[in-house]
């Protein structure tokens, strides 16, 4: 159940993946984006990506709503950002007019919640990554009646695993079924598996590079309660979980900002997905299973653990005793 919607959202993944990269490559060449702090760069990259991606499920799932991080708002005050979103885009759909590309970006409305199905769509997760010329990911994930039910991550970046690969890595799941690796010319390649350590001692952790998003000090203090020694695998974006899924990192914590924060559907539909059918577990930091379920935000949840499994109820006692949390 769900394999044409997998290998839909492989096929339409990897395009997208393509569009970024050229974006990505422009910027790098150009070598003044981060000195400038200019961000048209990864405006350009998102809204040309969320175009592509919406029209390409339009035309292959024309009554699936899109949920997706972007609007049309970005473009208001800028015709030459807008100029330059449909010069991306036409190169996917050469006859491409304004008013599509905007109502194609709008169509992300969709407010989320648990009655029928949608797809979840994070254009450029990972925008700090994405600037550097490091990592960055697009998701995309399918949800019916409030649960994910199909997950695409693409990593333009990450190195592939299997031999002679393409640059880059891309993974899919669909629930009860499994996590493969793919390549981006559509090539199958294995299932991939989360580690077997049972030890969290031998564990290694995963965090942001920005160490305002990893709470850094915090997280150090975790590794400490659990004796990891190793040095934090420190990736941006939702290539985290794939690093997990993969089993080159066991745990991935996403730690609460403050008290009031909640997190963001499309920042972890499709990659929670992936660690669970690579035989890993994801919850919150009470340990309840994520609930995609109430609108466009993880509104009943503080925190995200992402494990292989075995040692997750060790993880989040640790998590809870460093937090101070009842």
């Amino acid at each position: 159940m769900y394999e044409l919607e997998r290998e839909t959202a492989v096929e339409i993944v990897a395009e997208v993946c393509e569009l970024t990269r050229r974006v990505q490559d422009a910027i790098v060449a150009a070598g003044d984006a981060l000195t400038k702090g200019d961000r048209s760069p990864v405006t350009l990259a998102d809204l040309a990506a969320q175009v592509v991606v919406s029209l390409r499920l339009a035309r292959r799932f024309p009554d699936d709503p899109l949920l997706a991080e972007e609007d049309s708002a970005a473009l208001a005050a800028s015709a030459d950002m807008t100029d330059r979103v449909l010069q991306q885009a036409r190169q996917h759909f050469s006859s491409l007019r304004r008013d599509e590309l905007i109502g194609a970006l709008d169509r992300g409305d969709h407010p989320g919640g648990g009655d029928g199905r949608y797809w979840v769509l994070d254009p450029i997760d990972g925008t700090k990554g994405f600037l550097r010329g490091d990592q960055y990911a697009v998701a995309l994930a399918l949800v019916v009646d409030g649960a994910v039910v199909a997950g695409v991550l693409g990593c333009p970046n990450l190195p592939a695993v299997q031999q002679g690969a393409d640059h880059g890595s891309l993974f899919s799941a669909v629930r009860g079924s499994s996590a493969l690796s793919h390549s981006f010319d559509g090539a199958v390649g294995d299932a991939i598996h989360v580690d077997a350590i049972t030890d969290p001692a031998d564990a290694v952790v995963c965090e942001s590079v920005v160490a305002a998003h990893a709470a850094h000090s915090v997280q150090a203090g975790i590794a400490e309660r659990l004796g990891i020694s190793a040095p934090p695998y420190r990736i941006d974006s939702q290539c985290k979980y794939a690093v997990v899924a993969r089993g080159e990192a066991s745990i991935y914590l996403r730690l609460p900002r403050d008290t009031s924060y909640r997190e963001k559907v499309w920042d972890h539909a499709a990659g929670s997905l992936v660690v669970e059918e690579a035989g890993g577990r994801v919850t919150d930091l009470d340990g309840r299973p994520l609930d995609f379920s109430e609108g466009r935000l993880l509104g009943n949840h503080r925190g995200i653990v992402a494990t292989n499994g075995g040692i997750h109820d060790r993880v989040l006692e640790a998590c809870r005793a460093e937090l101070g949390l009842d």
